[in-house]
């Protein structure tokens, strides 16, 4: 899945939300507020069947600790009970044979109950999840599509600018953090205490990646006409501008770390 672009590498709006190309060439417009509220809605009911087996089970824990997992069935036990006359309680098998099969039926019983409980709530934790991972690619691709410092200072793309630096980036509670090499996470240097929103972070990113003169407008070109297939000034090849955005994202992220220069 990925934004859509325009023609000037703008994302495609619909109705105020992003587009997004599926896998199978499918248009979607992506609702943010919606998934959110989603989110929050699937946490709630998982929790609430959480609390609803916690509930049973300590309801059930006295009758368990008897013999007995569960009240109805032993109500039906002592019923029974009470219904044969004494006389035909002939030995104590016949007594044990109706507790028996009572604790049978109680333990299937909360078994059936767990299971099921277990199962819609690993349902509900498998979709929020999916929920989240696309919230969190929706926040992270958008700030790479919308970056006014890769439109106007990078002479890739955005999605090639987020094949270098995505991993470079995550969300937490619905907030985007920018990590350095290390893994820590980059402050800004003017709004001191937060972290460096998108634009900060990305220009940080680009002064340390070391072969920053590659991916920089109006940096490692020769001059208008080269061609493709010359050797460049660091020995890697020249790729035409236009050749090279013909070519696939991984294709252009290849070249690139191989030493390619981008030229006019």
């Amino acid at each position: 899945m990925k934004l859509k672009l325009d023609a000037n590498g703008n994302v495609v709006l619909q109705d105020g939300k992003p587009v997004y190309i599926l896998d199978d060439g499918r248009e979607v417009a992506h609702d943010a507020a919606a998934t959110v509220a989603k989110i929050s809605s699937l946490n709630g009911e998982a929790m609430s069947h959480r609390q609803a087996k916690e509930a049973a089970e300590a309801a059930l824990k006295p009758f368990k600790d008897a013999g007995i997992e569960d009240a109805a069935a032993a109500a039906a036990a002592l019923q029974t009970m009470a219904n044969i006359n004494s006389g035909d309680l002939t030995t104590a098998a016949k007594v044990q044979e109706i507790k028996d099969a009572a604790t049978r039926s109680a333990n299937e019983a909360v078994a059936a109950a767990t299971r099921a409980a277990e199962e819609k709530q690993r349902t509900l934790t498998e979709q929020n999840t999916k929920l989240t991972n696309d919230l969190n690619d929706h926040i992270i691709g958008g700030s790479f599509a919308s970056s006014k410092f890769i439109s106007e200072k990078l002479a890739i793309p955005a999605d090639m600018a987020r094949t270098f630096f995505g991993s470079r980036f995550k969300v937490d509670g619905g907030k985007l953090v920018p990590m350095d090499q290390q893994g820590n996470p980059i402050f800004s240097s003017t709004n001191h205490g937060n972290h460096a929103d998108f634009d900060e972070a990305i220009q940080v990113m680009v002064g340390q990646y070391a072969n920053k003169d590659m991916i920089l407008k109006g940096s490692g070109a020769s001059g208008g006409g080269a061609g493709g297939g010359k050797s460049g000034a660091g020995g890697g090849k020249e790729i035409p501008r236009s050749q090279f955005f013909s070519m696939a994202p991984q294709a252009q992220a290849d070249a690139i770390k191989g030493g390619a220069v981008v030229t006019d």
